[in-house]
């Protein structure tokens, strides 16, 4: 083709700005796969966890919409998971990212690993994460190990017990590292005094 505009109702129009309007789903990818690659966002962490396609039965067919779990964070000990729903997978993403913001709390972390072992649970999912030595990475998956990279933990084990249902993981794994606790703030709820220890 030598034009690269097509003129509509007399006024120019870009082919690729035509393809974006055509189809938005799918360039974004809105097929349930996860789309895991984190995007930087004012010095922070997002990361798609799922992206789900409802199709509701009209008269004249089938009306889509969607929704979208995602987990937001600063990478240095805040995280927080939201939902979004829309008629457009982008819409979807930007009112899940907004709620994810909204939702963001602090959480303990011992270097780069997490003080002690912890389970969480929420619905049907439930999961457990062990610390690990460094070097040892993130032994997690699905949407266990987006909260534990956006939350900044980059040593830990962790194993899903439950129901691989994403929104049920996250949660649970949210659950878990809100349970976190620092070594002196135990020690201290159990009327011990934390002792030196002293080099030999």
């Amino acid at each position: 083709m030598a034009d690269e505009t097509v003129i509509l109702e007399t006024q120019p129009v870009e082919i690729a700005a035509v393809v974006e309007t055509v189809a938005p789903a799918a360039q974004s990818g809105w097929r349930g796969r996860d789309d895991r690659d984190a995007r930087a966002a004012d010095g922070g962490v997002e990361k798609v966890v799922h992206i789900n396609r409802c199709a509701k039965v009209v008269k004249g067919g089938r009306r889509f919409s969607f929704s979208a779990l995602v987990v937001s964070g600063d990478a240095k000990g805040k995280v927080g998971c939201g939902f979004g729903k829309a008629n457009e997978v982008s819409d979807a993403i930007k009112k899940a990212t907004e709620a994810s913001r909204k939702n963001m709390y602090s959480i303990c972390l011992k270097d780069s690993t997490i003080p002690h072992e912890v389970t969480g649970a929420h619905g049907g999912g439930f999961i457990m994460l062990k610390p690990a030595t460094p070097g040892t990475g993130i032994i997690a998956g699905g949407g266990a190990r987006a909260v534990l990279e956006a939350a900044g933990v980059k040593d830990v084990i962790g194993k899903s017990l439950g129901s691989s249902n994403h929104a049920n993981v996250v949660k649970a794994t949210l659950a878990a590292l809100s349970a976190l606790r620092p070594a002196d703030e135990i020690l201290r709820a159990r009327g011990k005094q934390i002792k030196e220890r002293k080099a030999l």
